[in-house]
């Protein structure tokens, strides 16, 4: 018997009081049964947003809010930023692309973080500029964008909106949306929020609503306005994806009973365990500066192919994590302390990355790597 345990970047583990949820009979996403069920996840949604600003709700994965960022709130023609610092930055650039923007883009190296002052610069001299799209957590390369200072750089410019994709940091990272002036915040639900893939979060600011009446681009599935008008109602545009706004509720109600403070901290001491962990085997962190809190990627020792990890984990020892991705394929492994995630399951982690090492010929003392994420995690006692 192999048993396995899920620490890849999304999906991510799934906790059995949200699965029994789901296991509920079915209800019609147009009864008035289900107005309560999507009322309770709006308005959690907003808590964990931390916004009074409405929150969408899309069946859809986290790639079809990104999408619906872009095509309902500009023109073709228009002149954006793009920070692209890795996979999903260059995502942002390839959807901006298809929908006829002029991108720019701020390119940063794999495994550092944007410079906030190279932004303003860019700014600066770039009147007319609509848009900036960033990741919070670019999974791709475990690394953290600072947006809190980039959204006091942006606000600054009334014409210009603040786009975030938060997919892999909303729940791992405190993102306070309203406070800051996050304009567009995209999220999906195979990630902190602990359910399976099949709906996209949009947080929209009245700055960006202004903005949506203005927007050409065609729009048909991913229309915010009608989104918009229908979850007045408690309802979704098209047919909801009702198991899992059930499955919702019931991970909104965890998130809750936890408290917001201290499921950033459990995030924060989880990822550190990781780190210090893996660091005191001898590996480098492939993040050079600004570590996330949601996956911590790590560098391969020379010789050793990071894909050649990644499988081993999973097929010796039932662990998924995940492998490099482009550039960093067969460099890198990454281990995710994402969502349903505890101290065990960084320790489980941490023994079956030095098993498979040393049995891939590097020279490691079992137990090093382990022994420093107990200690670590035994003096964090509210996690």
């Amino acid at each position: 018997m192999l048993k396995r345990y899920l620490l890849a970047p999304g999906p991510t583990t799934v906790p059995s009081e949200v699965l029994l949820s789901m296991a509920a009979p079915i209800i019609h996403h147009r009864s008035p049964d289900f107005i309560p069920v999507l009322d309770s996840a709006k308005k959690g949604l907003q808590w964990l947003y931390q916004t009074k600003n409405d929150v969408l709700i899309l069946s859809s994965s986290g790639t079809g809010g990104m999408v619906g960022a872009v095509n309902n709130f500009f023109n073709k023609g228009d002149r954006v930023l793009v920070i692209n610092g890795g996979k999903f930055g260059e995502r942002w650039t390839k959807i901006c692309q298809a929908y006829g923007l002029k991108v720019e883009e701020i390119i940063v190296e794999w495994g550092y973080t944007v410079k906030p002052e190279i932004v303003k610069e860019r700014l600066k001299k770039n009147q007319g500029i609509k848009g900036v799209f960033v990741q919070a957590s670019e999974t791709s390369t475990g690394v953290y964008h600072d947006i809190k200072t980039l959204a006091s750089i942006i606000k600054e410019y009334g014409d210009t909106l603040f786009i975030v994709d938060a997919i892999s940091a909303l729940v791992a990272h405190d993102l306070r949306t309203d406070v800051w002036g996050i304009d567009i915040m995209v999220g999906g639900s195979q990630k902190g929020l602990m359910l399976p893939p099949g709906i996209a979060f949009v947080s929209v600011s009245e700055k960006a609503w202004a903005k949506e009446k203005t927007s050409k681009l065609p729009k048909f599935y991913f229309n915010f306005k009608k989104e918009r008008e229908n979850l007045a109602r408690n309802q979704t545009n098209f047919t909801s994806p009702v198991t899992l706004i059930i499955g919702l509720n019931e991970s909104l109600k965890m998130l809750k009973d936890e408290g917001l403070k201290n499921v950033f901290k459990r995030h924060h001491k989880l990822a550190d365990a990781t780190r210090k962990a893996v660091q005191a085997l001898g590996l480098e962190l492939y993040s050079k500066e600004s570590p996330s809190n949601s996956v911590t990627a790590i560098m391969t020792p020379t010789g050793i192919d990071g894909q050649e990890v990644y499988k081993n984990l999973r097929k010796k020892y039932g662990i998924t994590a995940a492998g490099g991705q482009d550039k960093a394929r067969g460099k890198i492994f990454r281990i995710a302390h994402l969502g349903y995630t505890d101290k065990f399951d960084i320790i489980i982690a941490i023994a079956g990355i030095e098993m498979v090492l040393k049995e891939m010929g590097f020279k490691i003392k079992l137990g090093t790597g382990v022994a420093v994420a107990q200690e670590l995690l035994m003096a964090s006692e509210d996690i």
